[in-house]
């Protein structure tokens, strides 16, 4: 008998489960036929599997062909492809309506049957149980639809799109179905939508609207009706536009419209599951890209914490409510949990980063753990959890095929659930849910910050609010550590009335509101309270009307944290973030923040940062190249504000950002031009003809904040009239004319996030009346025949930044070639000094109280000057000192080689660095590179005695 094999579990159950389940197998054995052939897998498989659920016993009771024919065609013992569930759908040979809903039904049933087992036999892992129930309901769906879209154009016609072929309606599967994570019992939610409409040449003139919405009226009924045989799938298409009270289906436009206008924001956690399941392949793909704006805004969006937090709020009253705590989806620690915590990542940086516009909740842990949004640890957890808690949750629903996530309160169901766990009793099961939701509801308290939320500073609150008289108000102020109270509190009232405030939304007051009162009691850890809350009001102001970012600081005390400290230090910080506003986020992760990145490093960042923008996209590339810009010259400013980098760093630091973006401004430049006119002759990617010098600060490796670029641009080519070789040829000349122009073009456009950086070519040959690009073989005679004296000083830092490598073998050559001619000594002092005394008359201040720290006697531009003369004019005899650019190895040089006593050389070094270290500064100040005459008395003296020594 059947019964002899299941001896081991039935001796396991208490008496009231054996005997249910030996009648089961009772009523089996009297209904087939005796010769039927058990498989051993079968025979193992079959107690534990009727045991933990009665839909599966029953169904094969009722009809033993189900069984039987599972185990013939050995569907039962193996996974399936995708496309099995539409093959045996197409032999179905429907010819009615009332055929279609019976045997969908039937169909459904026996792969539910199917699917079940495997699971509760432990032949499936989750993920093929949960994507082959989407796969299921995917083909069902979209056999029922082309059966009705046929049925339907048979007796009215086809709808047709503008370009005349055949048009069908789009189905969007929303939440599990979408993510291909549909549970056992799931319900699908659907929204019906179609491309273009029309009217049908029908005898009514029925529109295209009035076609499809019948079409999807009868989809639903045969999907959701129930019937003696069932139902297909519980079906929902409530989640569509306007819900109940809306159409049923839209158009593309109408719906575009909706969403830009008119939906809510849970509207947008709703849509980042949504895929097209089934019907117009043509058409669908236009109304995915047609929502992603909505779903995934341009900016990181940190308001959706708040969404979230109120969305889950409401869902925890309800079951509070109906008492229904122990609810595994949507209860503390449940499915809904997890999903909110990798869709609030989703919402908040998906329109910044595109790999985390993807469905699957569990591939979005992974690629967040990928972007270090969350520790190891949490991801561990948060994947464990949701897969332990998938599974229970199938469990539950395989018992009777009901939509529920309640944990069963009958003490024998609760027993088959945790055997089918495989656990000995509910106990042990009972205590592992418990610690896995615990797990899983510590780490969404800790990314919604939800036990924050009700710790206030009554003092902040009370000041913010305004709900005492002024005196009080300064009394309150002063006790939370304000030394002027009268001054703040102006400065509040300011603040409140300024015109950015007084035009939030309801939205964006509550962040406000929220925000303030943590940002008086925040700025209580600084010095300089006081200051640094007004320079912090006068950046809130700016960016008010972007409340996403204030709701970023609001969320992340941490940010809000480094956010004062930095200002704190400096209101260049302020100023910047008015200004670029997108770095925000940037103060989210203070490790990051005060460690900027080397060059390679920045080239890889920099690489990551474009590989979503299409090519072709240049003003996109070009938001992003600032974008990158901005962000690393903050994590210089952070950590040199802060101290952590000497000011030798931050230079090397702000160089290599502008080479970075050199070297990707041409690369881009070229890829764009050659893609259009082709190669010139003799070029590839790598061997360009073409090369960018810099010169000055850039050339010298002492980039500072807010530094133009001096620049000059060469070109190698054998004859200037001779082709490129793409479809649109022009002239060598004029594509690297327009090569040279591109470059510019990516430097200096001014957009809404500024430009790169200034440019200055006047270094080039004949300064601004100059051609933009130059040939290199007429470089070396211009340099030689027609260069003033201040030309070969700016050569001494002119330093090959990109471009072609041997372009730079060949500047290279010119340079040492024109910086070791042999000058005349007293010429070249004369000339030197010339250009000195015309630089300090135009440019040095006129506040004779004031020492400028660049053009002041005494200052940076004359040990500048200092060395230039001394590198032109004994480069002749010693050639090495034509190796660098930069003023330290130069003086380093200098000293080598005996020009400079080794002490006058350290000391020069010294000063130089003291008088960049204080300009930096400065420009973090927001200040100009002036002192005091009584400041740097010893320092310029220094100078001005060596000045004397080696240039009167």
């Amino acid at each position: 008998m059947l019964a002899d094999n299941l001896n081991p579990l039935l001796e396991s159950l208490i008496p009231e489960l054996r005997e249910s389940l030996l009648r089961s197998v009772q009523l089996w054995e009297e209904k087939t036929d005796p010769s039927f052939h058990y498989p051993e897998k079968l025979l193992a498989s079959m107690g534990q599997v009727w045991l933990a659920s009665s839909f599966v016993t029953e169904s094969c009771i009722r009809n033993p062909a189900i069984l039987k024919d599972l185990v013939i065609t050995e569907d039962l013992f193996s996974a399936y492809k995708e496309n099995v569930y539409a093959e045996k759908l197409a032999g179905l040979g429907i010819q009615s309506d009332a055929e279609l809903i019976i045997e969908l039904r039937r169909f459904r049933r026996r792969e539910m049957v199917r699917i079940a087992w495997r699971d509760l036999a432990g032949w499936a892992e989750l993920n093929e149980t949960l994507v082959e129930l989407t796969w299921l309901a995917e083909s069902c769906i979209q056999y029922a639809l082309n059966y009705l879209y046929q049925q339907a154009t048979a007796i009215s016609g086809i709808p047709v799109l503008i370009d005349g072929s055949p048009q069908q309606i789009v189905v969007l599967g929303m939440g599990k179905l979408g993510a291909w994570e549909l549970d056992f019992s799931s319900d699908i939610d659907l929204i019906f939508a179609f491309a273009e409409d029309g009217v049908l040449n029908d005898r009514k003139q029925t529109t295209y609207g009035e076609f499809f919405t019948k079409i999807c009226r009868k989809l639903v009924k045969v999907l959701d009706e129930v019937t003696v045989d069932g139902f297909v799938f519980r079906t929902d298409i409530r989640l569509r536009p306007f819900g109940d009270s809306g159409p049923i289906i839209m158009t593309f436009d109408g719906m575009e419209n909706y969403y830009l206008t008119q939906a809510r924001e849970w509207e947008r956690y709703a849509m980042i599951k949504a895929r097209q399941v089934a019907g117009d392949p043509k058409t669908g793909p236009q109304l995915m890209a047609m929502l992603k704006p909505f779903v995934y805004r341009r900016y990181i969006d940190y308001g959706a914490f708040e969404e979230l937090r109120n969305l889950k709020y409401m869902i925890t009253q309800e079951l509070q409510r109906k008492d229904r705590l122990d609810n595994i989806k949507l209860g503390p620690g449940g499915i809904r949990e997890i999903e909110f915590i990798g869709q609030a990542f989703q919402l908040i940086r998906g329109g910044q980063e595109k790999s985390l516009q993807i469905r699957g909740i569990l591939e979005v842990l992974r690629k967040l753990l990928d972007l270090n949004l969350i520790r190891q640890d949490d991801a561990d957890r948060l994947i464990y959890a949701y897969q332990f808690l998938r599974k229970v949750e199938n469990h539950i629903q395989e018992y009777q095929d009901k939509q529920t996530h309640d944990l069963p309160t009958d003490q024998s169901i609760q027993f088959i659930l945790a055997k089918s766990m495989g656990y000995a009793e509910w106990s042990g099961f009972k205590t592992d849910l418990d610690n896995v939701r615990k797990a899983v509801h510590e780490v969404f308290d800790q990314v919604f910050s939800l036990s924050k939320q009700d710790k206030k500073n009554l003092d902040a609150d009370s000041a913010w609010s305004a709900n005492k008289d002024d005196v009080d108000l300064v009394e309150t102020l002063r006790a939370l550590g304000f030394q002027q109270g009268e001054d703040i509190l102006n400065t509040i009232k300011d603040f409140k009335s300024s015109a950015a405030i007084r035009r939030l939304t309801t939205k964006g007051a509550g962040v406000i509101d929220r925000l303030m009162p943590q940002l008086m009691e925040t700025v209580q850890a600084v010095k300089n309270p006081d200051e640094t809350f007004k320079r912090i009001l006068t950046l809130f102001e700016a960016v008010a009307g972007r409340n996403v970012y204030l709701s970023l600081l609001s969320e992340n005390p941490e940010a809000l944290a480094q956010l004062v400290k930095l200002s704190a230090a400096s209101p260049w910080i302020c100023d910047y973030l008015s200004l670029y506003p997108i770095l925000f986020d940037e103060l989210m992760d203070p490790q990051r923040l005060y460690d900027p990145l080397k060059k390679p490093d920045l080239l890889r960042e920099l690489n990551r940062m474009l590989v979503d923008v299409e090519q072709d996209d240049t003003e996109q590339v070009m938001m992003k190249l600032r974008q990158f810009k901005h962000l690393n010259e903050l994590r210089v400013a952070a950590a040199d504000i802060m101290e952590i980098i000497p000011i030798m760093v931050v230079s090397d630091y702000l160089t290599y950002i502008a080479e970075v973006l050199l070297e990707k401004s041409l690369e881009i430049s070229w890829l764009e031009l050659t893609q259009k006119h082709g190669l010139p002759p003799g070029t590839d990617n790598e061997y360009l003809g073409f090369g960018i010098l810099a010169f000055g600060k850039l050339g010298g490796i002492e980039l500072g904040y807010g530094s133009d670029l001096d620049l000059v641009f060469l070109y190698s080519c054998n004859d200037n009239q001779a082709n490129t070789n793409g479809l649109k040829p022009i002239t060598c000349s004029q594509f690297y004319g327009r090569l040279g122009q591109k470059v510019m073009h990516m430097l200096n456009t001014r957009m809404l996030s500024g430009i790169l950086y200034e440019v200055d070519m006047r270094l080039r040959p004949s300064g601004n009346s100059g051609l933009l690009v130059t040939p290199v073989n007429t470089y070396e005679d211009y340099l030689r025949n027609n260069a003033w004296t201040w030309e070969h000083q700016a050569l001494v830092r002119g330093r090959f930044i990109t471009g072609d490598p041997k372009i730079k073998t060949e500047y290279e050559q010119i340079r040492k070639r024109i910086l070791t001619l042999h000058r005349d000594t007293v010429v070249l002092k004369t000339d030197v000094r010339d250009m000195r005394e015309k630089m300090r008359e135009n440019l040095v201040s006129k506040n004779s109280g004031l020492f400028d720290l660049k053009q002041g006697k005494g200052g940076i531009v004359d040990i500048e000057f200092i060395v230039q003369f001394a590198i032109l004019n004994f480069a002749s005899k010693h050639e090495s000192l034509v190796t660098y650019t930069d003023n330290i190895r130069l003086l380093e040089g200098l000293s080598d080689c005996g020009y400079l006593a080794e002490a006058d050389a350290e000391e020069l070094k010294r000063v130089y660095c003291r008088y960049r270290d204080f300009g930096h500064k400065q420009a973090l100040q927001g200040k100009r590179p002036e002192i005091s005459n009584t400041e740097f008395i010893e320092e310029r003296a220094t100078v001005n005695r060596l000045w004397h020594d080696l240039m009167d």
